[in-house]
Parts: C-alpha cells; structure tokens; sequence
C-alpha cells in the first residue's frame, strides 16, 4: 500500500505543479504541438484519433456542459480529473464540453469524455481520453523469457463482482493454475489466496485477465510481458483500444464458461511457437503507447475534433 500511496503522491505532485503555469502557455504550445507531426505518422496518428473520438456529425452541447474552472479535483476521481485538465488546459476556458470520471459502462446521451465505454458500433457519444494513466501504463519489465516461466496459468485478485466469482467458482480447482480470490472476508473459502505481486505473476507463462468494474486493469502489463494472456472476449474498453484486440492473434480466447482453459494450457504448453507469436503481436500492440510526445498529441487532436463538431473552433 505505501508504494502505491508514493507513486500517487508523486502523479498529484506533478500535476499541482502545472497548475501554476499561466494557461496561455499552454494554448501556445499546442500550435506548437501540431506543427512536429510528422507526416510519415499522420496517418497512424489520425487512425487512432478517430477511434477515440468515432463523432463525425456536428453536435450541440447542452445546459449541463461544463468550463476548465468548473473541473475540481476534489469532488471525488482527483486523478483521473487531473489527467483530464492537462489536456483541457490546451484550449480556450471558454470552450465548453461533458465529462464522466469513474468507471464508465453506459453510452451518454451527449458526446462525453471519459475513460471507458462499452465496445460497440453504437458508442459514438463515448469520446475516450487517456484518464488515470499511472494506473493503466505502468509496465513492469520482464526479466523472463517465456520458455524460462512455469507451465501454470495464473490469476489474482478481489473478486467483487459477480461474474469473477463464478470464474473462481469455475476455475480454482483446474490444475495447472494458481487461482485465487485475495479478498480477506474470503479466508476461509478454499478459492481464497493471498496477494502476489506482478513480478511474482510474470514468473508464470499464462496469466488470466478478468474485467472487474469495467475493464481488466492487468490486461496492458500481461500484453507488454512475455507471458500469454488469457481471457473471454472483452466488453469494454479504454484508451488501451481493447475493441481493436484480436482474439488468438494478440490473447488466446477463452470461453465464456471457462471450460477451455485446461485444454488452452496444454494446447499452448505443446505449440510453443504459436505462443510466442501471439506475444509479439501483443508486445507490438502496447508499443504504440510508449511514445509518450505522440500520446499526447493524440489526446490533444481528440479534443480538438470534439471542440470542433461542437462549433467552438
């Protein structure tokens, strides 16, 4: 908990520091910003913005629609609310625009930006921005090659939600697995284990990934791992772009049920080769977040093409 605790204090720190520079530095910048895109990546660049922000119609905004003054970091969400006015600060305090922090399951009524949305060809209103980032992007290294790692497929963590308690109920006696639930009111259930860290988790070749309020937190740092990622098809999705992962091409697919992962665990225990194919595949899909001068810029061009189907520039 205390290294959690630091590494928050230091997101707040960096964040409160910013706030003393005046705003017009900030929309400066952003000229300056959008005159160092390279129009080799232009494309790639406007891809990925347009899968955020799917709006190709203009819109008005309604009564609701908030300013940069109005966003406060103590109305609960401070990080994911700070993230957010980095990225605001860029633009005019006049422009206005609708926001949802939290876990976000449900497509607004109005275009919106936030962190999560369901995966759907009808979620145009959910415009995503790279909210509570140190949270999400926080890749451990791996200091193990898949052939050095244990044959075992491994999954932690609090199972309060339903449908993570039916994958423990279903799962925690398949063999081949280190499965458990590390909620302390579940001691004295069989399925209950205590707390492993990710470097602990990077020690075994398959590591499950289960959605929990919206999506599944360890789903980026597996994918970035040389360890296999193994989970249902996903429902929701951030900026980590879940709705573009291809299932046994970037994760090995499981089913609803569960019912498969014995079978998976052997399948890929024999079929070395097509393991590691699919970790590269997923190492080259988180890649394209390491470029931190260009994620910005992304996020930025997001907000732009909002500011401008809603008539403010």
């Amino acid at each position: 908990m205390k290294v959690l605790h630091t590494k928050k204090l230091k997101i707040y720190l960096f964040h409160i520091l910013k706030l003393f520079v005046p705003k017009y530095y900030w929309i400066r910048q952003f000229s300056s910003e959008l005159a160092s895109i390279n129009i080799v990546e232009l494309f790639l660049i406007n891809n990925r913005v347009d899968y955020y922000c799917k709006l190709i119609h203009s819109f008005s905004l309604n009564a609701d629609a908030k300013v940069y003054a109005e966003l406060s970091a103590w109305n609960g969400q401070s990080v994911q609310c700070l993230d957010l006015k980095q990225y605001i600060r860029y633009f005019p305090p006049r422009f206005k625009f609708h926001y949802l922090l939290g876990d976000v399951k449900a497509v607004p009524v109005a275009p919106t930006f936030l962190k999560s949305r369901p995966i759907s060809s009808e979620n145009s209103n959910s415009v995503i921005l790279k909210l509570n980032a140190g949270r999400f992007y926080d890749f451990p290294k791996d200091r193990l090659s898949f052939n050095e790692k244990k044959p075992i497929a491994v999954f932690r963590g609090p199972c309060h939600k339903k449908h993570r308690q039916v994958f423990i109920e279903q799962t925690y006696r398949f063999p081949s697995t280190d499965i458990g639930d590390t909620r302390n009111s579940e001691r004295l259930q069989p399925y209950y284990k205590g707390f492993m860290s990710q470097s602990d988790q990077l020690k075994y070749k398959y590591i499950i990934s289960v959605e929990g309020n919206d999506v599944a937190t360890n789903l980026p740092w597996i994918m970035a791992s040389n360890s296999l990622a193994f989970m249902k098809k996903p429902k929701y999705e951030t900026w980590f772009m879940q709705g573009r992962l291809i299932p046994n091409h970037h994760y090995v697919l499981l089913r609803d049920d569960y019912s498969d992962l014995p079978e998976k665990i052997d399948y890929y225990n024999r079929h070395t080769q097509e393991a590691l194919d699919i970790i590269s595949n997923a190492q080259k899909h988180v890649a394209q977040f390491f470029d931190h001068k260009r994620e910005k810029l992304i996020s930025l061009l997001v907000l732009k093409k909002y500011f401008e189907l809603s008539g403010q520039m």
